[in-house]
């Protein structure tokens, strides 16, 4: 079958769908699979539970006309996806970045969401699977498509432009993140800038941030929407007042108070606020956005618990972010707990990126300092207000929770640390 028929099928579906927990009527599901399982042995199940069409790429797992075998599925899915971006013909946003990639593309969703019919990126579905499922997502009611990626080697984002075929970009930052895939910092600035390798090919615009000058390097020749400082003669002008905890920044003579915490959260906001103005949102539209937004899923949430104010930053870390959140946090007034977990993909850095974080964290004013993850046993440490867990086990064994009264407390780890645990203990 061409893809072009098969888009035909797809057109007559709900959605796109590769997990038979979540089907929902008339979907089109796609039997992928993974290191430990094999989505054909769902085939039949996911016809039961109401999908229209199931794509298979095993024989042996044919049921009836809903069954649409082909070589790969997964290459499929890709494919079908880029047709149906094509088939759409709508304008398309991509970012990416080492940090804020999806706070960024929540608070650019919920100002274009103001004045246009969008459909963003669920979630961070933002890699080769999730990026094609958000554009099947998409439908003839979507004026504007935001779509995040994510990427931890060479040639991936290249690979998800070419398949959204973005007119518009931004990346957040490039900092420590996914050292190991990329091979050092110089390989994370060039597989983010491949973003900007496909925009400058097919002359599109990219948006950029006039206080990061390796973005202004990088962006020298192209076209661009730049926000930044006044002083910088930027297209938008996103002036910082404070961060004390949550970030008020002024816009247009107008004083915007977020709820997102940290001044590392202002880029992130301007960056919504300079997309929204380039696309025409109003300012009090732009104002009314900002400040209703409220972060989700363990990102940079404050949660009040017994005596004790949290901020649960627990989704990722890096370096970069690490070394942000903890700065940040040293402003706060009141006695500080720091329970921070392991950094992952780092490769080789590994070993001294944790330990500048270590030193960074007991060099700042913080009174407590735990740290959980094997990575972190094993730095060296001398200092009364430092403790240390091989593991989440270790950490919850010997944890007592009248030894945490009355303290704002900052949650960060990488995903697999899963620190939202420690919510429990408290």
């Amino acid at each position: 079958m061409k893809i072009q028929q098969l888009h035909t099928l797809f057109l007559e579906c709900h959605s796109a769908s590769t997990d038979t927990r979540k089907i929902k009527g008339n979907d089109m599901f796609f039997a992928l699979k993974g290191d430990n399982f094999n989505g054909n042995t769902y085939a039949a199940q996911a016809i039961n539970l109401g999908a229209k069409y199931v794509i298979i790429d095993e024989p042996a797992y044919y049921k009836n006309s809903q069954t649409i075998l082909v070589d790969n599925v997964l290459e499929t899915l890709q494919e079908l996806a880029s047709f149906h971006r094509t088939f759409l013909n709508i304008p398309i946003i991509a970012l990416t970045g080492s940090n804020g990639k999806t706070t960024t593309k929540e608070l650019i969703n919920a100002t274009l969401s103001k004045k246009y019919k969008t459909t963003a990126t669920v979630g961070n579905l933002n890699n080769h699977i999730g990026v094609p499922l958000t554009l099947l997502f998409m439908d003839k009611n979507t004026e504007i498509g935001i779509v995040e990626m994510g990427a931890n080697h060479l040639k991936e984002i290249a690979f998800l432009c070419q398949m959204a075929k973005p007119d518009y970009g931004y990346i957040t930052n490039f900092g420590k993140a996914h050292l190991e895939g990329f091979g050092g910092v110089e390989g994370v600035i060039k597989g983010k800038s491949e973003m900007y390798d496909y925009l400058m090919e097919h002359n599109k615009t990219i948006f950029v941030n006039t206080n990061d000058p390796i973005q202004l390097e990088k962006t020298k020749k192209t076209t661009t929407f730049t926000f930044g400082n006044k002083d910088q003669t930027p297209d938008v002008c996103v002036n910082f007042n404070e961060a004390q905890p949550f970030v008020i920044c002024s816009y247009n003579d107008l004083s915007i108070k977020s709820q997102l915490i940290g001044d590392y959260n202002f880029s992130n906001i301007a960056a919504a606020i300079a997309i929204a103005n380039y696309f025409k949102v109003d300012d009090k539209s732009i104002k009314q956005a900002i400040e209703n937004y409220i972060p989700a899923n363990n990102r940079s949430q404050i949660i009040q618990k017994n005596s004790n104010k949290i901020i649960l930053d627990a989704y990722n870390a890096n370096p970069t972010s690490m070394a942000a959140a903890l700065h940040n946090f040293e402003k706060q007034t009141e006695n500080k707990v720091a329970i921070i977990g392991d950094m992952f993909e780092l490769g080789i850095e590994a070993k001294q990126e944790h330990q500048y974080i270590v030193d960074l964290a007991n060099s700042l004013k913080i009174n407590k300092l735990i740290f959980i993850g094997e990575n972190f046993f094993q730095t060296k440490m001398d200092s009364d207000k430092i403790s240390k867990y091989k593991s989440f086990s270790d950490f919850k064994e010997a944890f007592k929770p009248s030894s945490i009264e009355n303290y704002t407390l900052l949650i960060k780890g990488s995903r697999g640390m899963a620190l939202e645990r420690v919510l429990d203990l408290i």
